[in-house]
């Protein structure tokens, strides 16, 4: 069996945290672990004590909460490093359950990175705002221009052979995380595809879309590392 470990990156989510923990196909990975992006409430309490193993970063930042996790990962005995990670947000917009959906390709040995797609799959109403929706169309529409990558969302549940991602070199800490993954992936002409999945408005408020200074300044980045690639 694979070994699977799940990072989920996460910021004042202690509504919402133990509801995505619980989720989670049991038996599936070998390792939750719940980075606490310096919450000022309880989310790694409740995490923790829903089994997650939890690292507390405290530099602000999406990337940076996702690159603390795989040092987590990176870090074990080359006999227990993983071979497959997924990432899942903390909010509750997505469906945990829908794991095995995003792990089939590579386990078939077609794939070596998975987006779930929010764009082919079935959305709750209200779940994602229409700046939200053009960001995705007008970022995927430049990766197939620029990248030649076939993609229709930066959709942050995912999946992704521990090699590849390894190759990638992540290096964004904020909001231009899940496009350098793709674009990167692209340029190595690594094997990426997507699998519908479904979205639900998430639990409180996007520290994104919720704000219009979250909205522009994840827009900015977004196209800033479009092009900085090229």
């Amino acid at each position: 069996m694979p070994l699977i470990d799940v990072i989920i990156p996460a910021y004042n989510e202690e509504q919402s945290i133990g509801l995505v923990l619980a989720e989670i196909p049991a038996g599936l990975a070998r390792e939750v672990i719940v980075v606490d992006n310096n919450s000022s409430d309880q989310t790694g309490a409740v995490a923790q004590a829903a089994g997650a193993t939890v690292i507390r970063e405290t530099r602000p930042g999406y990337g940076h909460a996702c690159l603390a996790g795989m040092a987590r990962c990176f870090a074990r005995p080359a006999a227990e490093q993983p071979d497959i990670i997924v990432f899942v947000d903390g909010d509750h917009s997505d469906y945990p359950e829908e794991m095995p959906l995003l792990l089939a390709p590579i386990l078939r040995g077609e794939a070596d990175m998975v987006i779930g797609s929010r764009a082919l799959g079935q959305r709750e109403d209200g779940s994602m705002l229409p700046q939200q929706i053009f960001g995705n169309w007008l970022a995927t529409t430049l990766l197939k221009r620029l990248y030649g990558a076939q993609f229709t969302d930066l959709g942050p549940f995912r999946a992704i052979r521990a090699t590849a991602l390894q190759r990638i070199g992540m290096q964004d800490t904020t909001y231009g995380w899940t496009v350098e993954m793709q674009l990167k992936a692209a340029k190595l002409k690594l094997r990426s595809t997507e699998v519908p999945v479904r979205y639900r408005r998430r639990i409180g408020v996007s520290k994104v879309s919720g704000t219009v200074r979250g909205t522009l300044g994840a827009g900015y980045k977004i196209l800033w590392t479009i092009f900085r690639y090229l």
